[in-house]
């Protein structure tokens, strides 16, 4: 499986998860089969694009009443989950790192939120939604005896730089930041920098330019 995985182009996997949250929702509806063009509508992409991913993960039980709903959820979820639940800690509980606990733990999904850090004597030895935080001086201990595998950072930005050493040294392995610095780990540490600005910027940018071509 690990070799199947490692094979999959990384947009793949965004979009297997994207597929997982609307056959859950259409589950949830009563709906039991789904076309590879509904699929691929509801999502803003081709039926050919469906096709090709699911072919890719080795799913291709396209019938003609479509696919199975609960089949198709079970095998992506072999594929994207890992067989026993990760466990994640977030660093910064600011409005941000708040936000994003409540977010996680509320999907009912494999990957749970476990322990938070800050420096801030407010929120240090108090549970927040439910969740333990502690210093960030204890952060090597605590994640090796929660055994935390993924870290979301949503600290300040100026302090992100200072938390790379640490992740390194307390063996993380994958670090999301929403921070809008960019952190750089060595090989073995998957990372995904995901600067808020930069996206909203994007968008900001094609809204004007679509509005200077109606205009134009």
């Amino acid at each position: 499986m690990a070799s199947l995985t490692n094979s999959i182009p990384e947009k793949t996997i965004e979009r297997l998860s994207e597929y997982r949250r609307t056959l859950l929702a259409s589950h949830k509806q009563g709906i039991t089969h789904i076309f590879s063009h509904v699929l691929a509508g509801i999502h803003g992409i081709t039926a050919v694009q469906v096709r090709r991913d699911l072919m890719l993960i080795g799913f291709s039980s396209d019938t003609k009443k479509g696919y199975d709903v609960q089949v198709l959820i079970d095998y992506i979820s072999r594929i994207l989950d890992s067989p026993s639940p990760m466990n994640i800690a977030v660093l910064g509980m600011g409005h941000l790192g708040q936000a994003i606990t409540k977010y996680f733990n509320g999907k009912g999904l494999n990957l749970k939120i476990t322990a938070a850090f800050d420096v801030d004597p407010a929120k240090v030895s108090t549970t927040i939604d439910g969740i333990p935080c502690y210093h960030m001086d204890s952060f090597e201990e605590i994640a090796e005896e929660k055994d935390i595998s993924i870290v979301i950072v949503s600290s300040p930005t100026k302090v992100a730089p200072s938390l790379v050493v640490p992740i390194i040294n307390a063996g993380i392995k994958g670090v999301l930041n929403f921070t809008s610095t960019p952190l750089n780990f060595p090989q073995g540490i998957v990372v995904e920098n995901y600067d808020i600005t930069t996206l909203l910027e994007k968008v900001a940018y094609f809204v004007k330019e679509s509005e200077e071509n109606s205009n134009g």
